[in-house]
């Protein structure tokens, strides 16, 4: 997830108020075509993975999953699944090539500074497999800021998160964006990308 130590305290402090508000996945698409887009035996990673309701999803399909959290919390979620790896790891600690036949990241890559976040993208593409799947939501804005509970953010409008992906060496496949409360409670625009290696 994320180096700055307030999200992460704040995280650790709210993993099962965050489980709640995310428990519902009925109607996210962008999973289902994920899943369904996964050769059979699949290794898949969901990077920040919160309480791990997406990595318990994809086990159920039959995925193998590492899961991913800087919050210790958040981890010991996950880690309740059947047949979900869940272990604490920041960004940072990616390495590895051609490990994934997808990467899921759903509000993670958000609480990277903007400086970072080239960095990030270009060791998510490495640790892909050749055309490999990525997908990625993220709230859209500018700037970088903290939310009413002093979550760290950094905002980007379309074109920049695309410019960015691109950059990466990502194709980009299919945009799709909404809005909706996160756990502070506060509607707010997102953006979803799925892209491939």
């Amino acid at each position: 997830m994320s180096a700055d130590q307030r999200t992460i305290e704040i995280y650790d402090q709210r993993a099962n108020d965050y489980a709640d508000v995310t428990k519902d996945l009925d109607g996210i698409d962008e999973l289902k075509k994920f899943i369904h887009a996964m050769p059979q035996n699949a290794h898949v990673l969901d990077l920040g993975c919160g309480p791990g309701l997406y990595a318990q999803a994809m086990s159920k399909a039959g995925i193998q999953v590492d899961a991913t959290d800087a919050s210790i919390e958040m981890v010991k979620l996950a880690a309740q699944y059947d047949g979900v790896n869940a272990y604490q790891a920041s960004f940072d600690d990616l390495s590895g090539a051609a490990i994934y036949h997808g990467i899921w990241a759903s509000f993670s890559l958000l609480h990277a500074t903007r400086e970072k976040f080239p960095d990030h993208l270009a060791a998510l593409f490495r640790a892909l497999k050749p055309k490999g799947l990525f997908y990625i939501a993220m709230k859209l804005g500018s700037g970088a800021a903290r939310d009413s509970i002093k979550r760290f953010y950094t905002y980007y409008t379309k074109d920049e998160l695309l410019t960015y992906l691109t950059n990466a060496g990502f194709e980009i496949d299919s945009t799709r964006q909404g809005h909706g409360p996160g756990l502070d409670g506060v509607d707010a625009d997102w953006i979803a990308v799925s892209a491939h290696a």
